[in-house]
């Protein structure tokens, strides 16, 4: 029998590397406090509606909309607010850094979709160390298999590139 090239334990580790981080992301929306704040990373479409109806839920909650390039065709709300500068989600991740130490916040809800939860919360976390952050994912609904496939591999590349200190790119 032959030894396991190296090249093939790459892929292996790889291929269970990606169902582990599949696995790992979280799912739903459990623990948002009347009173929470709210940041929704943009990117994809779901995530505004989503976040705008996990406001109506919580009565006195505040919304962030982060790196909002769509957030202007929506009607905001009183307690909304929108950043416009940030282009990545490490440039998110400052934004959110800097709108936590001005407001004294010490628990945040972060929404994006569920593929993209894992690293956005692990960028989060490293700029917030002291910061509890609950999540709260967008699922990836109507969309095809193929589709969905293409987009958690996108996302688990940029977290392993991530993982090795490239916050941009």
């Amino acid at each position: 029998m032959k030894i396991l090239t190296p090249s093939l334990l790459i892929i292996c580790a790889f291929v269970v590397g990606g169902i582990a981080f599949k696995l790992a992301a979280p799912r739903g929306c459990d623990g948002i406090r009347h009173d929470d704040s709210i940041f929704v990373l943009t990117g994809d479409i779901r995530r505004i509606p989503f976040a705008m109806r996990q406001m109506r839920q919580h009565s006195d909650t505040d919304l962030y909309i982060i790196g909002a390039g769509v957030a202007n065709n929506y009607e905001m709300a009183r307690r909304v607010t929108i950043e416009s500068d940030s282009k990545s989600t490490y440039q998110n991740a400052c934004a959110i850094r800097d709108i936590v130490s001005r407001a004294g916040l010490d628990r945040i809800v972060i929404i994006t979709t569920e593929e993209h939860m894992n690293r956005a919360k692990y960028l989060i976390s490293h700029e917030l160390p002291d910061t509890e952050i609950i999540t709260c994912a967008v699922p990836l609904v109507g969309m095809p298999p193929a589709k969905r496939l293409e987009r958690w591999l996108v996302e688990y590349i940029k977290y392993i590139v991530t993982l090795f200190g490239i916050k941009e790119g």
